[in-house]
């Protein structure tokens, strides 16, 4: 099956929660697809697809005093998300380290987050390349919380190829800004890049301004997920070309629907089999 999860909001930005199947329809390159697997809420107590959960978290110099929220922050929201099979953390500087632990080892991974030491130069593409590396290899759904002012001074991967990669993976990304301690001149641009970064994923991205804001994050992501679809087709078109495949999610029109909007990835790159190799 091709995965796509979904995200329907109303014109208030508030997700909506109560729809089903049959009032979803997938496009791909134009085409519609078949849906064959549905599920409502990724702790949906079904047979459906397992979560896995990523956290990519900055310990740079350039955040600064924030780095110590972000540590709080990250421990706090992954306490409330206990249906996840696994959690990958992604912690960087200059150097990338990861590690994945599973629920009932979620006291060491505090311990980890906790004992985080600043470094100074900050490899943030990179780090985001080792994580989606890693979950390339998992079945199921994938969600990566990133915390992080965006700001890479170090990595050898460029933001062009980082965008390449989530383009070709099946993660939804949502990241939190802090950005108080990068110059002000560099914001706008690296603010630009981060919502580049959530947006082809389905994802989003916030930027709170201080630390009581973040409750309301934790809490407006937590809906988000709670109420995020899943949608599985197999595709109408068979090659086996590599290409990429544009996939647009609709809702069936209805009245009291006429101002709902979905957010998804783009698309993704379909199977590649080397013609020449049947030759062989």
């Amino acid at each position: 099956l091709v995965h796509f999860g979904v995200t329907v909001v109303d014109r208030d930005g508030e997700p909506v929660a109560d729809l089903s199947q049959d009032d979803l329809e997938v496009y791909e390159d134009g085409e519609l697809q078949e849906i064959r697997y549905f599920s409502r809420g990724l702790n949906a107590d079904t047979d459906t697809l397992p979560m896995h959960l990523g956290v990519l978290l900055d310990a740079s110099a350039s955040m600064g005093d924030d780095e110590r929220t972000a540590k709080t922050a990250a421990i706090k929201f992954l306490n409330t998300l206990t249906y996840a099979v696994d959690i990958t953390l992604v912690d960087f500087d200059d150097t990338v380290r990861v590690g994945r632990y599973s629920q009932r080892d979620f006291p060491r991974l505090v311990e980890r987050i906790r004992n985080l030491k600043p470094g100074v130069m900050t490899a943030f593409y990179d780090a985001l390349g080792v994580y989606l590396d890693g979950a390339f290899e998992q079945d199921g759904r994938k969600v990566l919380l990133m915390y992080s002012d965006g700001y890479d001074t170090r990595s050898r991967m460029p933001f062009s190829e980082t965008l390449d990669l989530l383009r070709a993976s099946d993660v939804t990304v949502y990241a939190i800004g802090f950005q108080g301690n990068i110059p002000s001149s560099d914001r706008q641009r690296e603010r630009m890049k981060l919502a580049q970064l959530t947006e082809i994923t389905g994802g989003w991205v916030f930027f709170p301004t201080e630390v009581e804001a973040l409750d309301g994050i934790y809490e407006k992501i937590s809906r988000e997920l709670d109420t995020r679809y899943g949608l599985g087709y197999t595709s109408t078109n068979a090659a086996a070309d590599g290409t990429w495949r544009q996939v647009e999610v609709k809702v069936k029109s209805r009245p009291e629907l006429k101002d709902v909007s979905t957010r998804s990835r783009r698309g993704y790159y379909a199977r590649y089999e080397d013609p020449d190799s049947y030759n062989r």
